[in-house]
């Protein structure tokens, strides 16, 4: 790491102002101004790193200047690498990468949208989080109020792609669909059964989750991280914890880290189960969705006896978990993961032998590997198409450091290996909670309550079973927080799926979408 920043420091020293390592394995690298382009080409170039998230924060009161941030990864190095780049309140403009790198062209439509920070030179500026027909406002700057009443919307919607030629029309789906899940807009362009290309629409029903956290009180924002994504509360509620506690310095029990482990197993489990069973159903195996939805029952279960909640709400704290475990609970996890495991196996036999069900998902809605690691694919998605990513082996958090485990890895990249990875997950997760249990130490559960210090920024970055999930803050006075940053999986994977789907059939595409199943309050946060 020494070497590295010595290297860094010689070659781009005029752009440097600083380089800090205030939490451990995180560095900030502080730029003179607003042009991280040249460093970014260099890390990637060079380093093979890969650019996880990009996002905005407003320091104009305290500074007078904006930040952006570009969070790096790289392989085989446990820290994460920040540049923190400063833009001007009166020239708020950076120079754009999603030109050479689309996995950031959503993430900086956004810091356009939330900040009123103009990409420039980006490939495809048009607004992605406020709709065409929103007023001229920029809702993450500190002076615009949350309690801001925003007049009715009028003016031109969103202008999708015309489709041309003979036989060539449009097929709209949504935003409002027929079912219980949210709103998104998918236009298809086809010609008869085949489909042309497909054009996404999200942010239907943004819930200005970021906006929320500003000057909350840090125990009430637990609770609001586990709402940014249903599915997913105990991992969001993890990440935002270990962020906390990243930058407050407080320091984990080793029960507690190991009880988070297996939750959050547990909630990989539950979701790959459900997703197996609904792949099935896409394509007409009625009786492997029956059969899975009675296994994820169990672990559903499994979950209310160990957290009062089936979906893991209400657990997680700072310090550590809300709750401790009676030595019958821990018994019934082995207990029942016996049972899951054996009835899942049973399941994935019968889904094995089953030629028309392969046939269906054998070589349908293909994202092939350099498609998948040029656009940042990340969890479950990208494993099946090569893209060989996984934060718990390769930066280790709570007890995984302690842990092995096989991360599954496939480049066919069709609906079959999406399933794939999941079947091979479920199987891996369950090994690792019955090390976990084997190894579960005596001891408190959680840390004793200290207050927050301000000022103080950390990122940390959980697993959940869609893919990595980030959580960046800054603290603020009073034990309240200044700035959240959310990056769910899903921001990264839409783009995917307008891949995964060209050129595949209409009637195929409920089971490639929900081969990726992502999440639109995830994305909507």
């Amino acid at each position: 790491m020494t070497l590295f920043f010595e290297e860094l420091r010689e070659r781009f020293q005029e752009q440097i102002r600083s380089v800090d390592e205030l939490v451990p394995d995180q560095v900030t690298v502080l730029l003179n101004g607003p042009d991280a382009t040249g460093i970014a080409r260099h890390f990637l170039a060079e380093y093979q790193a890969r650019l996880v998230t990009v996002f905005a924060e407003d320091r104009v009161k305290e500074e007078g200047v904006f930040y952006n941030y570009y969070v790096f990864d790289r392989r085989d190095d446990a820290a994460w690498v920040i540049l923190k780049a400063p833009i001007p309140a009166d020239h708020p403009s950076f120079p754009s990468l999603a030109a050479e790198l689309p996995a950031v062209n959503w993430q900086e439509r956004e810091i356009q949208d939330w900040f009123g920070l103009e990409a420039a030179g980006h490939p495809n500026p048009r607004r992605v989080a406020l709709h065409d027909n929103w007023p001229d406002v920029h809702p993450l700057r500190k002076d615009f109020p949350l309690d801001t009443v925003l007049p009715p919307f009028e003016g031109e919607r969103h202008v999708y792609r015309p489709a041309h030629g003979e036989g060539v029309f449009h097929i709209p789906v949504g935003p409002v669909h027929a079912g219980i899940i949210e709103p998104g807009h998918f236009d298809f362009a086809v010609a008869g059964e085949p489909i042309l290309y497909l054009q996404l629409r999200m942010f239907y029903t943004h819930k200005g989750t970021e906006k929320l956290f500003e000057n909350l009180p840090i125990h009430r924002a637990v609770f609001l991280a586990e709402s940014i994504s249903g599915d997913s509360a105990f991992s969001h509620g993890t990440a935002f914890c270990e962020a906390v506690e990243r930058a407050a310095g407080i320091a984990v029990p080793a029960r507690a880290q190991w009880m988070r482990a297996i939750l959050l197993e547990l909630e990989r489990i539950e979701n790959h189960i459900a997703d197996v069973g609904a792949i099935a159903n896409d394509v007409g195996f009625v009786i492997a969705n029956a059969h899975a939805g009675r296994v994820r029952e169990m672990v559903l279960g499994l979950n209310e006896m160990l957290t009062g909640s089936r979906v893991l709400r209400g657990m997680v704290a700072i310090g550590g978990v809300r709750r401790d475990w009676q030595r019958t609970q821990v018994e019934a996890i082995e207990s029942t993961l016996a049972v899951v495991e054996r009835e899942f196996r049973d399941l994935v036999v019968i889904l094995q032998a089953s030629n028309s069900t392969r046939h269906r998902l054998e070589r349908t809605g293909i994202l092939r590997p350099e498609k998948a690691s040029k656009l940042g694919i990340v969890g479950v998605a990208g494993r099946a198409s090569g893209v060989d990513l996984d934060i718990r082996r390769d930066h280790p958090y709570e007890a995984y450091r302690h842990l092995s485990f096989n991360v599954p890895v496939y480049q066919a990249g069709d609906v079959r290996h999406r399933m794939k990875v999941r079947i091979d997950e479920v199987a891996e997760s369950i090994q690792i909670i019955r090390a976990a249990v084997t190894r579960l130490p005596e001891g408190p559960h959680r840390a004793p309550a200290q207050p927050i210090p301000p000022g103080r920024c950390a990122l940390s970055a959980v697993e959940g079973w869609r893919g990595e999930i980030v959580h960046w803050v800054r603290t603020g006075e009073g034990n309240c927080l200044e700035r959240c940053k959310v990056k769910d999986p899903s921001i990264n994977n839409w783009p995917a799926i307008v891949e995964a789907v060209e050129g595949n059939i209409v009637a195929d595409f409920p089971v490639i979408n929900k081969s990726f199943n992502l999440s639109y309050s995830g994305t909507d946060r």
